[in-house]
């Protein structure tokens, strides 16, 4: 039982930097849709999050009446303007857990160890099944491996936006190096 509780804390402890990088994002966001739609989109972008919330995570019921209400009563420029907001921040999320995804890399780098998910990890639990070199590789030589391409509408994005995704994950790096190099000056500190 101490494993599982230990193996939590120290999930949520790895997860701590993705959570912190969301929030900040998510803050940017909300000041930039406050300077951009004003007061009052702000105000209901913040409604139905947080109704949303707390139907979600506490199962409300209420809430998710209160909240279907609220959906249906928008115009449709209101509601053009609270989707466009939660997708944007789906979008700054994504760039966030890929972030998160490079840190626990390099962390796990740092101390010479391999990811769950990894190939060595792979390789090393097919070894202790007993699952031999010959036999991975005559699976693997008679295995039709092919990508596969899908073309979604929704993925389809301008370059303003890639270079602006690409500008926010630049900066997201940036701030990962600064911590690193305060923690390093700074050894104390955690």
């Amino acid at each position: 039982m101490k494993d599982t509780k230990r193996s939590a804390l120290d999930l949520e402890k790895a997860e701590t930097p993705l959570v912190d990088d969301i929030r900040l994002l998510g803050r940017i966001l909300g000041d930039v849709i406050r300077e951009k739609e004003g007061k009052e989109v702000y105000g209901l972008v913040e409604r139905v999050r947080k109704l949303s919330i707390s139907f979600h995570k506490d199962t409300n019921q209420s809430a998710n009446n209160d909240l279907a209400k609220l959906l249906k009563g928008l115009t449709s420029t209101d509601a053009m303007k609270v989707l466009r907001a939660f997708t944007y921040f789906s979008h700054l999320a994504n760039l966030a857990e890929d972030r998160h995804h490079v840190r626990r890399r390099i962390a796990y780098e740092r101390l010479g160890k391999f990811q769950d998910g990894s190939i060595p990890v792979a390789l090393n639990k097919l070894q202790k099944a007993g699952i031999t070199n010959k036999i991975i590789t005559e699976t693997l030589e008679s295995s039709l491996i092919s990508p596969v391409l899908t073309a979604h509408p929704t993925e389809v994005q301008r370059t303003s936006i890639l270079e602006a995704e690409r500008d926010i994950a630049d900066l997201l790096a940036a701030r990962d190096q600064i911590k690193e190099s305060s923690k390093a000056s700074n050894p104390t500190k955690d």
